[in-house]
């Protein structure tokens, strides 16, 4: 009896409908993560210290998995280890330090809005740099996402504050480099390896420059309101966190990644991006985060541009971008 490769999952029956209940669940837990985060950071955790416990407790939870599963993705090669560098403290590192940023100054769903223009700069690489043919469509894709942003933020008389726009375009820039590089690296290894090695070397990296040893232990013991809707509920910091790490991060990457056994690349895509109403519903509902009608136009012209850039790449194998805090036919988690 032959064994099945650890690169080459298993034949075995699929379900439409089951990979479409997982891509939705996931979505949702990504698009709550997101609430959740604000009030972890407003209780005291820096945005770089909660980045630094995200990477970490997913260095402990994929290679738990490992160390049951596949101990031979602890013995990468040198290049693999200096792709896993890049992708790890360029991409992993970057878009979860500077998503928490952006959600910190501004409304949850505009954040991720901008964060999830990353699906245009990935068509747009494939094009200008990676020689790749792409449809005509991107262009109208790009015209979408443009203008609908523009009415999100209300450019004519903007009251986002700039420094929570940049973080939010710079978690789309490194959101794009962590697709690409991610495409490339686990061409020779499993999602599940390139999650575990990925984050060992954001965990060093924020591991130094994240200055978690400051954080007084009695502030994750500390109560902290919930906020908004849920003011009177105070529970302690540890709580709101131990979500953030576990059902903010890890599961929903399960879940997506789960998906990609029952549905396309492209349809998981597509389905994940309702991340983003998600976030815009919980941040509503829980923060009062609003937008007015015209701005909710403007956020469905951007989810109409992504989800047509979702399908401009032409690229053998359907090797076509999905969800953030999510990932790739084939690729690393995602990242919320």
């Amino acid at each position: 009896m032959t064994t099945p490769s650890p690169d080459v999952p298993a034949r075995r029956a699929t379900s439409p409908a089951r990979g479409a209940i997982y891509v939705i669940v996931g979505a949702a837990l990504f698009g709550i993560n997101g609430s959740v985060s604000k009030v972890v950071i407003g209780a005291g955790v820096s945005p770089a210290q909660l980045t630094f416990f995200r990477v970490l407790s997913t260095v402990i939870i994929a290679g738990a998995v490992l160390l049951v599963s596949d101990r031979s993705q602890f013995r990468p090669t040198r290049r693999q280890l200096f792709n896993l560098a890049a992708l790890g403290i360029g991409g992993l590192a970057m878009i979860q330090w500077l998503y928490a940023v952006a959600i910190s100054i501004l409304p949850v769903g505009v954040a991720l809005l901008i964060e999830y223009t990353a699906v245009v700069f990935v068509a747009l690489a494939a094009w200008l740099i990676f020689n790749e043919r792409v449809q005509p469509r991107l262009w109208f894709a790009i015209g979408a996402v443009l203008v609908g942003l523009a009415v999100v933020a209300q450019v004519w008389n903007s009251t986002l504050a700039l420094l929570g726009v940049l973080a939010a375009f710079g978690a789309a820039i490194t959101y794009a480099f962590y697709f690409i590089m991610g495409e490339r690296v686990v061409a020779a290894m499993p999602p599940m390896a390139v999650a575990f090695w990925a984050s060992v070397f954001a965990s060093a990296f924020w591991g130094v420059f994240s200055a978690w040893w400051t954080l007084d232990p009695s502030t994750l013991a500390a109560d902290v309101s919930l906020s908004g809707a849920f003011e009177s509920i105070v529970v302690p910091v540890w709580l709101p966190l131990l979500f953030v790490v576990t059902l903010g991060a890890f599961a929903p990457f399960v879940l997506i990644f789960s998906a990609l056994g029952h549905l396309s690349a492209t349809a998981v895509g597509i389905l994940a991006s309702s991340e983003v109403l998600f976030a815009f519903i919980v941040a509503w509902a829980w923060l009062g985060e609003t937008l007015s009608t015209l701005q909710v136009g403007g956020a469905a012209l951007v989810l109409v541009g992504i989800v047509v850039a979702q399908t401009a790449r032409t690229r053998p194998g359907d090797q076509t971008l999905v969800s953030t805090e999510e990932s790739v036919v084939e690729a690393p988690p995602a990242v919320p």
